[in-house]
Order: C-alpha cells, then structure tokens, then sequence
C-alpha cells in the first residue's frame, strides 16, 4: 500500500467532515509453541533457541485464536508471503567486526519514520457527541534507525507512533483497520480508550490485503494508549506499533498556543548499539527486557537533529507524552523547565499536579504536561534514567524570543 493515506473522517447521520489519519502495518507474530526439542549446551544451544524461537514465531498455530478467542480464524496467525519474513529478511546483514563492512558499509534506509510531534490534529471544540470514523493501515517498511542504521519498522501509518486520533467523550468512534497487502503478519489494534472486549484487538485482526472494523462509545475522557496485540505483542510494539488516543471531554481542554505529541519506546536488535547497517530485531531481547534503543517518536534524533519542537517565550505548551514500551516505564525529564501543570496517568478531568520536575510514565499509559517558558534557548527532554540517553533517548525544545536576565543569566 506504500504511502497511501486513509482517511479519517468526523462523521454526523448526514455528512462527513474530517481529518485524516495514515496507519502502516509490519510483521506480526503468532503465539509460541510450548513443546520444543532441547537444545544443547553452550553457543550451539543459544543459536539453536534464536533459530527456534523464529521458526515459531513463523509457523506458530493460531496464536491470535488462542489468546483473544478471535472468531473465524482458523489458520496461523502469522502469514506468509513468497516463503519469507521481514525480519528473516534483515537478518542478511554484516556482523558489526566484519573487516568488509568497514570497507564497504551498508548505507541506512533514508526513509524516515519517525512522526513529527507538532502533527497534531487541531482541537475539538465545543460540539455534540457524533460519530467519527477513524481508518488506520498496518504498513511494514525499513526505515532510518539513527544515521547509519536502518530498522525493519512495523507501524501505523508508516510512521512511529501511529496517528495521534482526537473524538469527543460521548462519540461513537467507528475503527476501520486495514492490513497492508505487502505485510508479512497479521495485525490489529487495541485502544485502551475502548470498553469492549480486547480493546477491539480481536474484531481488528486482519491477515495481509484484508480490513475489519468495529466502532465503540467513547465512555471516558483521557489520554490513552493503542497499540497492536497480535501475538506475541511485545514485538509487535517493539518494532513500532503504537500511538495514542485522546477523548476530549464535553468541554473540550484549555486553549494552549502550542500542542506537541511525544511516544517514548524500544527497539530490540540482534546487533548492538549504533552497529550500521539494516538491523534485525531480537525476540530473545525483549523477553530478557534488553533493548539496544530507547527512542523518542520512533528513530534515534527523531526529535533532535530532524523535528525539534519550536515555541516562543510566553506561550503556553502542552505535551501529550505516552509510553509504548513494551518493558520500561519513563521519568520524563526537560533540563531547564517545570511543569506548570501535570495530569497525570492519562488523567483530563482531575486537577492537575503542579510544578513537577520529572514526570513517571508508567508502560501503556501517558500524561499530559503543560509549561510555559520563560526564557529562550533549547531545551531538552529526556528520561532520568540518564543512560538511556546515551541509547538515542533524547528531545530538543527550541524556545526563541527576548532575553529575561532577571530570571536567567549565563554571567553574574
């Protein structure tokens, strides 16, 4: 489907009005096997298990069938395509003490996948509930990684995260969630915003070239998580499948100047860090919670080096910030600034925490902050888990505007 957009409309009895939304699909996984033969001791034996588990995640029976109860599915939750997987595929790479590589490097994809946190759509404004019709496709594709390194992403919408989706608390919300027909995997989609079985991840579930859909009440007002859930989820949104949700409530939110929104990740590969080259993902990595990357929106400089977010003094800035994982929870930290307001875990309607320094995000949830700066200069947000800075974990604020030295000066 490449960069076909689908659209995602604002829908009454009698009109469409709308926004759209892009979603992109990548390789999925079925539930793994619980019987193998044993491997043996040493080397041979941690080969034998990678090789093993990537065969299950391949040929698995019908995991999808197996934890969510998905009606009509009958076959492998995994599908197939020429005999082959994306992440078989990116397995064709140099190791990272290949003498030849060094001569000969393998140039990064150029394609950015990373989503630019000031693509938000604008708010709702003061309206009754109506029905609103939401279209997503699953897109596999490689994308750029960091500088030299390119990753076999698999998204919403061929970016990372997926479309940031805005209704109304009281909205009928209609999900159409088409699967790529170049996809390897099935896929589907579970909002957390959704009282219903599975999220709708078990009416989503949609093998390669097929769509399903299911709609839902939007009950709660909040900022929520989406995300695949076809097994084995955690690579699922490893690899790039998630996004966020937010149901406005009746009110709608306060008027800001500026609106940005942050997914906080992680990319598990086989090589290590900054290794160049097209990466392969690592299921044993990600059941042991080893990620090679944390990534904001996606790719390391995603939002540095390529969108830094721009503000001015004086104007009020909020973030919707949420965390995909799938295994590591944040403290989000901006050097230099403090929260105004905080709400946290998603949270709209209570009153706000105020004047935070560092904000904990827990896995598959979000938070919303708010700040106004003062002073210009760059900024930058990051997880005081410092280290994972040094793993590509990193965001820049550019605040532009008049010099404040009463509040702050570089000299005494």
């Amino acid at each position: 489907m490449g960069n076909q957009a689908e659209a995602c409309t604002l829908a009454d009895d009698t009109s469409l009005i709308g926004h759209r939304f892009a979603m992109s699909d990548s390789n999925a996984g079925s539930r793994i096997q619980s019987s193998q033969p044993r491997a043996p001791a040493g080397r041979d034996a941690h080969d034998m298990q990678a090789s093993m588990s990537r065969r299950r995640l391949l040929v698995g029976a019908a995991g999808v069938t197996a934890a969510f109860g998905v009606a009509g599915l009958t076959g492998p939750a995994v599908a197939q395509n020429n005999g082959q997987h994306g992440s078989q595929r990116s397995r064709a790479v140099a190791p990272s003490n290949s003498l030849s590589s060094r001569a000969y490097p393998v140039p990064a994809s150029d394609t950015d996948i990373a989503r630019d946190a000031a693509d938000v759509p604008p708010p709702i404004g003061k309206r009754g509930p109506m029905t609103v019709r939401v279209d997503l496709e699953t897109i596999e594709l490689e994308g750029r990684l960091d500088s030299s390194t390119s990753f076999r992403y698999w998204t919403f919408g061929q970016k990372v995260p997926g479309p940031f989706i805005r209704v109304r608390v009281g909205d009928t919300v209609e999900v159409h969630l088409r699967n790529g027909e170049d996809s390897m995997m099935m896929h589907n989609v579970d909002l957390h915003a959704v009282t219903g079985p599975g999220g709708g991840a078990e009416a989503t579930t949609a093998p390669p070239g097929e769509e399903r859909a299911f709609r839902f009440k939007a009950l709660h007002p909040g900022l929520f998580v989406y995300h695949c859930a076809v097994p084995p989820v955690a690579m699922h949104i490893a690899n790039g499948m998630y996004g966020m949700i937010l149901v406005e409530p009746e009110d709608g939110l306060p008027k800001v100047d500026r609106e940005f929104y942050i997914m906080q990740g992680e990319l598990y590969t086989d090589q290590p860090f900054g290794t160049p080259g097209l990466l392969s993902d690592s299921y044993e990595k990600i059941l042991d919670e080893r990620p090679e990357y944390f990534v904001f929106n996606g790719s390391v400089g995603a939002l540095t080096s390529r969108h830094p977010m721009r503000t001015r003094v004086g104007e009020t800035v909020r973030v919707f910030f949420g965390v995909g994982g799938p295994n590591h929870m944040s403290s989000l930290h901006l050097v230099g600034g403090i929260f105004d307001r905080a709400y946290p875990l998603g949270d709209i309607t209570s009153p706000p925490l105020r004047n935070i320094q560092t904000m904990s995000v827990p896995t598959g949830s979000s938070a919303v902050l708010e700040f106004k700066p003062s002073v210009p200069g760059r900024y930058a947000f990051l997880d005081h888990a410092l280290s994972r800075a040094e793993r590509g974990l990193a965001a820049w604020l550019d605040v532009e505007g008049d010099e404040n030295p009463e509040i702050f000066s570089s000299s005494v």
